[in-house]
């Protein structure tokens, strides 16, 4: 029988919890036709990939667009290209870069259908996700980098200059030059 006392205790309960991961409890409870990617644009209203998320517009600890611009004067970390693909590789499947249990590959499984059609441009380009949530008109492969870690996967900014970023952009780049 319905208890009216329950379902209020409910209901706020998963109120809470919406709110402290940044909706992603929404997102769950959603018909999205693929389960194992959370980024899909199929079906999933809570996309945290698109570039209107209405589940991320509440988001009181959004970041902002300075934390994903790269500060002037600032250039990657050089090193051996071999290494840094391997440890970008590694890198792209380790959802320890993010507090929600994502990693670079829950959005961007391996294939073409993972990206968008302006992954094949040459960066700085025009990213839709990044201009809708911080109206920036273009980024450079790095700073997406560092806006997915942000903004979908919810984690920490990598210091521009460690060999985290150079490896996880390398690997990136390698993706990119294998999807034109």
């Amino acid at each position: 029988m319905f208890n009216f006392i329950t379902t209020r205790s409910m209901l706020l309960i998963f109120s809470f919890l919406s709110l402290s991961l940044g909706g992603m409890v929404a997102c769950v409870a959603t018909n999205d036709t693929t389960p194992n990617n959370p980024c899909s644009v199929n079906a999933n209203p809570c996309n945290p990939c698109a570039t209107k998320n209405p589940c991320a517009a509440k988001n009181p600890c959004a970041s902002s667009s300075k934390v994903i611009t790269r500060p002037a004067g600032t250039k990657l970390m050089a090193g051996d290209q071999a290494e840094l693909l391997a440890e970008g590789k590694k890198m792209w499947a380790n959802t320890a870069l993010s507090t929600n249990g994502m990693a670079c590959q829950t959005c961007h499984q391996q294939g073409k259908a993972a990206f968008g059609a302006s992954f094949a441009e040459p960066y700085p380009h025009t990213v839709g996700m990044v201009k809708g949530k911080f109206g920036l008109e273009q980024v450079e492969l790095d700073e997406m980098v560092q806006f997915c870690i942000l903004e979908p996967m919810a984690g920490k900014a990598l210091a521009w200059d460690s060999k985290e970023l150079a490896a996880l952009t390398a690997y990136t780049q390698k993706l990119q030059n294998e999807f034109k």
